[in-house]
């Protein structure tokens, strides 16, 4: 006799994302793992009388997303704090401010921290490219929102973040001059790269904080059809907090921890090894930068920024990172570098081309927005994996952020179609701008005229298988097989029918390993 399932999904669109990506009705699910695909008559001869049925009246279920980019404290920041995602003017940006300092006047309590984070005012996520003065805040702009409570503003790259004058008066002593931008000698509030870093270890919560954080983002996360992501964790609690919930029994999305070259000494010492852990939480990469970013004009150019002097910065000296490689492969690691600009990307490539096995190690790029051609060759045949945000597609429209800094190399900026023509691995992540798959897919599909698009099916394999092979992941996730893990994602409309609005699809739900965690049907 049959064993009965624990779940039955039927009434469905499946889509297995295997190639050819196969449809089916429903879908047998026992033990946290698929056991039977069909049609839905076929499938509901496997209930038994504990078994659960979901009935989704023709909806789309897909593998669950593996967002292969995330800091999922930054997004629990945004829920917690001030959130400036999407505001649409400097105005807005300021307003939102103005409310989080009235919650915290009121009696509000922020997220722990060494430095009383409760004493600043905090917010997260803003994008100086859509308003329409298109320049970042300053310290008079963030002094009318308070000229005695420190206020930081952190854009949504993490490469620049504006401050206050009080904030300067606390951080100032701290913060590396080359980092400070001036005008006349005076500091102008905004500060890049190495100057952030001690702001955000001031500001970084403590255990309880940082499980408050992480509880909140990975709630968003489930809401948006995520099942896994690669976290990239640096001086925070993160892995502590992680490691806590899932001996709790707790965690609703995967994990893989992809530690900051801060934490090497650590992970040498302890003896973590790429893919060991639970099957809930798992170590990844080491991770490091190259350049900066676009947005903050410190990417690492081959050319100078088209409206600015220079060709961008070394965040970090690329002796000093080729050392760091060396010692991670050794030792058997995954290692994963952000590199952006063309000449990041080349000497990331040389360095990890100097391995002795890129390929078998999965060493990955993250970023990537400015590949040359022959970079897009070397990422095919070398086997390196292209760890992409199809959501940076967002910037590259005619006047908008790519256009101001790169000009006519806007339509040169994340090549999907190349590295897949080419055969590159490639894998979408979000960097958690924001933490929303079908966002990123929704871009991927519809670039901006110029730039290169790619399928809806090429897009969320990009989400899913290919996110999957950049963390080892392919033989137990990133399609719909029997014997797979069943992490699936249910849409209420079909991206494949309504290819022009993929962003604006409904999750109605989310399985993680059989356990709907997310539910809106």
């Amino acid at each position: 006799m049959t064993t009965a399932a624990d779940l039955l999904v039927t009434n469905a669109e499946v889509h297995t994302l295997t190639d050819p990506n196969e449809t089916y009705e429903a879908i047998a699910i026992r033990d946290g793992r698929i056991v039977r695909l069909g049609s839905t008559y076929d499938i509901e001869f496997l209930a038994g009388t504990e078994t659960t049925t979901i009935d989704l009246g023709g909806r789309t279920v897909l593998p669950g997303f593996i967002d292969a980019h995330t800091h999922l404290l930054m997004t629990g920041r945004a829920l917690v704090h001030a959130d400036l995602s999407g505001a649409a003017s400097l105005e807005e940006a300021l307003s939102r401010l103005a409310d989080r300092a009235d919650e915290l006047t009121d009696g509000d309590t922020a997220a722990g921290s060494s430095e009383a984070t409760d004493e600043l005012i905090l917010g997260f996520g803003y994008d100086e490219s859509g308003w329409p003065h298109r320049r970042y805040p300053t310290r008079e702009d963030l002094d009318s929102v308070s000229e005695t409570r420190p206020i930081v503003a952190f854009r949504e790259d993490m490469h620049v973040a504006s401050v206050n004058s009080a904030a300067l008066d606390r951080f100032g002593g701290r913060l590396p001059a080359k980092d400070v931008k001036t005008e006349n000698g005076r500091p102008t509030g905004v500060l890049v790269e190495t100057a952030i870093d001690p702001i955000y270890e001031a500001v970084e919560p403590d255990p309880a904080g940082t499980e408050r954080l992480v509880r909140a983002a990975q709630a968003a996360a489930n809401e948006r059809g995520v099942t896994m992501i690669h976290d990239m964790v640096r001086n925070s609690h993160a892995p502590r907090v992680y490691r806590d919930l899932d001996l709790a029994g707790e965690l609703s999305i995967r994990v893989r921890l992809n530690y900051w070259t801060d934490h090497l000494e650590s992970v040498l010492d302890a003896g973590l090894r790429t893919n060991a852990g639970s099957e809930m939480l798992q170590t990844g990469a080491i991770k490091s930068f190259s350049d900066g970013s676009i947005g903050g004009q410190t990417a690492k150019l081959s050319e100078p920024f088209s409206d600015g002097e220079d060709n961008g910065q070394w965040v970090v000296d690329p002796e000093e990172l080729r050392s760091l490689v060396e010692r991670a492969d050794e030792a058997g690691l995954q290692f994963t570098t952000h590199a952006i600009g063309d000449v990041a990307i080349d000497t990331v490539l040389d360095i990890f081309e100097e391995c002795a096995d890129p390929s078998a190690s999965r060493h990955r790029i993250e970023h990537l927005e400015l590949a040359t051609d022959e970079a897009i060759e070397r990422f095919a045949e070398s086997g390196i994996v292209a760890s992409m945000q199809p959501n940076f597609h967002k910037w590259a429209a005619e006047g908008g952020l790519y256009a101001d800094r790169l000009g006519d190399r806007r339509t040169e900026t994340n090549r999907l179609r190349s590295l897949l023509d080419a055969g590159a691995h490639v894998a979408f992540g979000s960097d958690c701008m924001p933490l929303d798959p079908l966002f990123g897919v929704h871009h991927a599909v519809n670039a901006p005229e110029g730039l290169e698009s790619i399928s809806v099916t090429e897009a969320l394999r990009a989400y899913t298988t290919g996110a999957a092979y950049a963390g080892f992941d392919e033989n137990r996730l990133g399609t719909i097989e029997p014997g797979k893990l069943a992490d699936l994602t249910v849409l209420d409309d079909s991206p494949w029918e309504t290819s022009e609005a993929i962003a604006d699809i409904d999750v109605v739900a989310t399985i993680v390993g059989g356990e709907v965690v997310y539910k809106d049907l």
